[in-house]
């Protein structure tokens, strides 16, 4: 389980070998043993004793900010201690397997972009079923292209992904603001500040998956320091960036879903001066427990059930043996 502070006046403490929440007036103790990770936001806090119980316990501490995206966070120094798969890591990345790699990754971005579409798909409205249907016979081209490009390094082919991956993000988007009612519509994309509250809420969305990713990759003994596709963003966790793009498609999903159900409202949000939109704590809460739900939910993946958070961390420790089976090729 995850414990999630966001709310002000909400602060962690121990008592004896058990974290206590205590939030207006109320005290909530928990196992830590039963606790995967300790999310913190803006205006809780958390004792240096609650810290120690968690890194006894392995668990990961994340301080967000107020845009969802992790800004600090602190672990066992257990967790993440394999110098061999780093060393092979940032061999990795200057290999034509890491060009074919991102490549895999950006390909299952649009199955997954594609798979979203269909499970929206406007069968009882022709015009709007055949603007899908373009839309959906384009991404299935791009997804062609960016199998077609390559290189030995990934510096020779970055532009011509990035340049597919964008085209292809542009026109998903596109799909999505037709079927999603039209309070939620916005004109284009916006990241760093949301320009409407459906880029806010799924921006806050991306921001919790971030954390994750990153977190499954520190547990794996990868660094998330070193980026394959994303590699020029100096002290930011670049390799998130390029894993997260399997995943997308589980923020995208929720946050249409929300805006589908007309579950969103103007006490989610607020617009400031600039015209830029930002979740209020009732925004961040409904974001928060759909996304947890969403996560906790299982999955059925080669036969197998998983819950998807699962997954994440299953990925993780596949990406960090193909680190150390690069190394057996080539010694």
């Amino acid at each position: 389980m995850n414990i999630v502070l966001n709310s002000y006046g909400t602060y962690l403490l121990r008592k004896d070998n058990q974290l206590v929440i205590y939030k207006d007036g109320a005290k909530h103790p928990i196992n830590p043993q039963k606790v995967t990770s300790i999310i913190v936001y803006k205006g809780a806090m958390i004792s240096s004793d609650a810290i120690l119980l968690a890194v006894e316990n392995s668990i990961d501490i994340i301080v967000m900010d107020k845009m969802g995206k992790p800004r600090a966070r602190m672990w066992s120094p257990k967790i993440g201690g394999v110098a061999t798969i780093r060393r092979q890591q940032l061999n990795f990345t200057f290999s034509p397997q890491a060009v074919e790699w991102i490549k895999g990754i950006l390909k299952e971005k649009i199955d997954n972009q594609i798979a979203l579409l269909l499970s929206f798909y406007p069968e009882e409205d022709e015009a709007l079923s055949k603007q899908f249907d373009t839309i959906m016979n384009r991404l299935a081209d791009y997804k062609t292209k960016i199998d077609s490009v390559k290189g030995d390094i990934i510096s020779e082919v970055a532009a011509s992904l990035r340049g597919w991956e964008g085209a292809a993000n542009k026109q998903y988007f596109s799909a999505i603001n037709l079927i999603i009612p039209e309070q939620y519509r916005f004109e284009e994309r916006t990241q760093h500040p949301a320009r409407d509250v459906f880029n806010a809420m799924l921006n806050y969305a991306y921001g919790i998956l971030y954390g994750k990713i990153e977190a499954a990759l520190i547990r794996a003994g990868i660094d998330p320091y070193i980026g394959i596709l994303h590699r020029e963003d100096y002290n930011r966790p670049v390799l998130t960036f390029d894993v997260i793009e399997k995943y997308r498609v589980w923020a995208e999903y929720v946050i249409v879903h929300l805006a589908m159900q007309e579950a969103i409202n103007e006490d989610f949000y607020s617009i400031k001066e600039d015209g830029s939109y930002w979740l209020e704590q009732l925004g961040r809460r409904v974001v928060i427990q759909a996304m947890n739900d969403y996560l906790e939910d299982e999955v059925v993946y080669k036969s197998k059930k998983y819950k998807r958070i699962d997954l994440i961390d299953k990925y993780a420790k596949e990406l960090a043996r193909l680190f150390l089976h690069y190394k057996i090729q080539n010694h």
